[in-house]
């Protein structure tokens, strides 16, 4: 492990924030999470709450000083291609105010959950405002990791396991083999251990996790 940092998260009370903070707490890493007034409950026990708009980056800007590490998880829950609108009022929105408040208090890591590109035209409106994000950060000149999902699987959302015996298959020809693993499905636990890993791991530059990286965390 290495040694510990001050982790700064937005994003920190949805399905994949609540298991990474605690993940963060267990290896002994001091973290504060940005969430809304009222939501402060949501949080595990030793997360410093920020009281904020994760869409307006004076909310709490001055907050994230002295932080490490900037980890922006805020998105649309349950994506779909009916809420393309939502995905640019507020994972647009929310990554570029994140991704300037966390430059401009100088903080050194950048880590983004965005998607696999590209993604099944399907999500094309998705994979397009995740491109943007990226495009904002790489504006900022930090040091950046972009880990690059496509779906994972945890309580409530497990639909897709009915179609692992497809992925199987299609990982099996050396035709389809490529973009299969390129929008592989991935668990809970392997997304969180990607998470830590980019925390732990901080680059120089811009590192891009794709699917099979997540899935191997150890690979990063």
């Amino acid at each position: 492990m290495s040694e510990s940092s001050l982790v700064f998260v937005a994003g920190g009370t949805g399905y994949i924030g609540r298991s990474f903070v605690s993940e963060l707490l267990r290896r002994g890493h001091a973290v504060r999470a940005l969430v809304r007034p009222g939501s402060e409950n949501r949080l595990p026990a030793g997360v410093a709450p920020v009281l904020g708009d994760a869409l307006r980056g004076e909310t709490f800007a001055g907050a994230v000083a002295a932080a490490d590490t900037f980890v922006q998880l805020v998105g649309v829950s349950h994506p779909s291609p009916a809420k393309a609108a939502e995905f640019r009022s507020v994972d647009l929105a929310s990554v570029r105010a994140s991704a300037l408040a966390a430059a401009g208090a100088g903080v050194a890591h950048f880590v983004y959950l965005s998607v696999a590109q590209p993604a099944p035209a399907i999500m094309k409106a998705y994979a397009a405002v995740r491109a943007e994000g990226e495009a904002i950060v790489r504006s900022t000149r930090m040091n950046a990791t972009f880990l690059r999902p496509w779906y994972v699987l945890c309580p409530g959302h497990g639909w897709p396991c009915m179609l692992l015996p497809g992925y199987r298959l299609f990982e099996g020809r050396a035709s389809t083999r490529e973009t299969a693993r390129g929008v592989g499905l991935g668990t809970l636990r392997q997304m969180v251990a990607a998470l830590v890993a980019a925390v732990e791991n901080p680059p120089r530059g811009v590192r891009i996790v794709e699917v099979p990286e997540i899935r191997s965390p150890a690979l990063i």
